[in-house]
């Protein structure tokens, strides 16, 4: 059992990570998109955004899955296809607000070019949440998958994935129940974790809660 959980420990935190990265580096590039050129793009991309939102994040996991099948890779597509417009709807939003303000325009002014404009004068302003953001899509994540690894949609056996461990000894929970406890214990105990890191990271980086 222990093993198991050690092992597993990987393939869940390589879901999480995997699913953050992905999500950040898809989402953050539409975002800044959404924001730059408004207009038909914008309008395209929020409401792509909005369709995915529309569907239950699980119900939406498990109709990818269907689709193209069970497995560890096609896990971590169906859950960072289901987290996409938070990261997309947030940097949205920051840049928009960024977009107006007066460093912006005097970068304009000394001729930064919209890539350079977006990616390294309005993006390192728009960290703060996006960090946050980052720490809880990194546990929800993890608890996405474990879902789906409990339903069988996950990463398939033998693959000791915390969700599937559970699966696999539900059928104990009344006669060896600390069996089916070690495994719930372990995602409770990462996910918390990860979402204290996630508060510590934003005060640290946030200059306006550094300097209150």
């Amino acid at each position: 059992m222990l093993s198991r959980l050690m092992y597993g420990a990987r393939i869940s935190l390589f879901i999480g990570l995997a699913v953050m990265m992905v999500s950040m580096i898809v989402g953050v590039s539409l975002g800044l998109a959404a924001a730059w050129f408004g207009g038909i793009i914008d309008v395209i991309i929020i409401r792509i955004m909005d369709l995915i939102m529309a569907i239950p994040s699980l119900v939406l996991a498990i109709l990818i899955i269907a689709i193209i099948g069970p497995s560890l890779t096609n896990t971590i597509i169906a859950v960072t296809v289901v987290y996409l417009p938070r990261y997309v709807r947030l940097v949205r939003a920051s840049a928009l607000a960024e977009l107006s303000k007066e460093y912006v325009t005097a970068a304009r002014v000394a001729g930064a070019g919209p890539f350079r404009l977006m990616a390294f004068t309005v993006l390192p302003n728009c960290l703060a949440p996006l960090i946050v953001q980052a720490a809880l899509g990194v546990s929800d994540a993890i608890l996405e998958a474990a879902g789906l690894g409990f339903l069988g949609l996950g990463a398939q056996p033998p693959t000791p994935e915390w969700g599937a461990m559970l699966a696999d000894t539900r059928d104990l929970m009344l006669s060896h129940p600390w069996v089916m406890a070690f495994p719930g214990l372990a995602i409770l105990v990462t996910v918390l974790a990860i979402n204290l890191m996630g508060d510590g990271l934003r005060d640290a980086l946030d200059p306006r809660l550094r300097k209150s």
